[in-house]
């Protein structure tokens, strides 16, 4: 049995998409969508992001190519759409496979706002699909090896951390600054530690921002949030720094009760640099695991893929990839990016 996905959106993620369901056991891509005929006809040359090879020409001629996304929506072959549209485009889009009775994979963020969230969950519920978000992060080797950690329960309870990821202006993301439809770095690039830290510690109880604005949107900001559990604290860094010598960075250093993890990667515009994840032990020693994986993105995405396809077959949910999960990481920008305008303390519901 293999679960039969089309993908709508073929730009920067749906690229990365389709690399990395092509090694996913128990799954394939039997069709595409996009409104661009060039796309269609498989010249996806004009394709770039931060990571992952450049766009190539890619063989289509086993492949069904639509023009719209209720083309495919119509198809009866097809059990899961991964939908990898701007994100302005989500909410819509899940509603319409929702109710075409498909399975859907989102790219991050779910939505752009709140109530587009819910809107979204509620379509998905009442149409008795399942709904998967992807984020990513929590699939990368570093960030894998440590929530396999924490889980294992080996080094006790799960005190805080600290959480960084900045890049330099993304000049080649059209409207980034816009927050009607990419949303700027909290909602395109921050929402992804937000989500992580919703993942390991549950919903904050409060969050305090501080930071500055671009074009009306955040830029950059440094939030520390607080939890039920008095004991628990968590720091976050992320946005967009104006030079270009960094076009990515991000880090954690995670406190256990009996170890500290700290891992930590930077592309520099002349060469990447790495500190490796490392184990700080309560005698003083330092573990340096070895065969975390493969560290290319691409098996990243796969490793997120293969965990939904074990979902879909099996039955079982996955914390990291569910709606209710993404839901709550906008939840968190928004008091963030409520707390940086306000210069105040936010409760989150």
């Amino acid at each position: 049995m293999s679960l039969k996905v089309g993908i709508v959106g073929i730009g920067f993620m749906g690229w990365m998409h389709w690399l990395a369901w092509k090694n996913v056991g128990g799954a394939e891509v039997v069709a595409v969508c996009s409104r661009d005929a060039a796309k269609r006809a498989g010249d996806w040359t004009t394709i770039k992001g931060n990571m992952g090879p450049p766009g190539e020409q890619v063989d289509l001629s086993q492949i069904k190519a639509f023009e719209t996304l209720d083309a495919m929506l119509a198809d009866d072959e097809i059990d899961l759409i991964d939908v990898c549209l701007p994100p302005a485009m989500h909410r819509d889009a899940i509603i319409a496979c929702a109710k075409a009775g498909k399975n859907i994979f989102c790219e991050k963020p779910l939505a752009l706002n709140l109530l587009d969230c819910d809107a979204a969950i509620e379509a998905c519920d009442q149409n008795e699909v399942r709904l998967f978000v992807g984020h990513v992060l929590p699939f990368f080797t570093e960030f894998s090896y440590a929530v396999k950690l924490i889980r294992s329960g080996e080094f006790g309870k799960l005190l805080g951390g600290n959480f960084k990821r900045v890049i330099s202006d993304p000049f080649w993301l059209e409207d980034f600054y816009n927050r009607e439809k990419v949303g700027g770095p909290l909602l395109d690039l921050h929402v992804h530690d937000a989500h992580l830290i919703r993942v390991l510690f549950g919903m904050p109880k409060t969050v305090y921002s501080g930071g500055r604005f671009k074009n009306g949107v955040p830029e950059y900001c440094n939030s520390v949030f607080t939890f039920e559990d008095a004991d628990v604290s968590v720091a976050c860094t992320g946005g967009v720094v104006r030079q270009q010598g960094r076009p990515f960075n991000h880090a954690f250093e995670i406190h256990l009760e009996k170890a500290t993890m700290c891992f930590e990667f930077a592309a520099h515009a002349d060469e990447a640099e790495t500190i490796r994840l490392k184990i700080l032990k309560e005698d003083g020693s330092v573990e340096r695991p070895e065969d975390l994986g493969d560290p290319d993105s691409i098996f990243a995405f796969q490793r997120e893929m293969e965990e939904l396809v074990e979902a879909i077959f099996t039955g079982r949910d996955s914390d990291s990839l569910s709606g209710a999960s993404a839901r709550d990481a906008i939840a968190i920008c928004e008091a963030e990016e409520k707390s940086l305008l306000n210069n105040t303390l936010v409760e989150l519901g």
